[in-house]
């Protein structure tokens, strides 16, 4: 099992046909480095396609996932970069509305 500390957002889209290099390249780019035990989530233009970029310690992975119907819920605003809790990131990869889990989606009192 790879661990993973922290998960991070992309908005900008990302051309699904990059491979390892040039998404490594696109992490360095946008987040300034690629750190041991970070997952680096980028999407296609449509939001139907994901690619992950995960550095183990050791190397880098890069995993794809694509819906077959509906998109992915990709934020389009004007933030770069967005910490996703562990919780958000397994709604948003079966295509979940992840930004309603945790506190944004509590409701304390009425």
């Amino acid at each position: 099992m790879i661990r993973i500390e922290a998960i991070w957002l992309a908005v900008e889209p990302l051309d699904m046909r990059a491979g390892t290099d040039s998404v490594s390249a696109r992490v360095v780019r946008v987040f300034g480095h690629i750190m041991p035990h970070h997952a680096y989530l980028f999407a296609n233009r449509r939001a139907d396609r994901i690619k992950v970029l995960v550095h183990d310690g050791f190397g880098v992975w890069l995993a794809a996932r694509r819906l077959h119907q509906g998109r992915f819920a990709w934020p389009r605003d004007a933030a770069a970069i967005r910490d996703l809790s562990r919780e958000q990131f397994d709604a948003l990869v079966v295509g979940l509305p992840w930004h309603r889990v945790g506190d944004a989606g509590v409701i304390r009192t009425l």
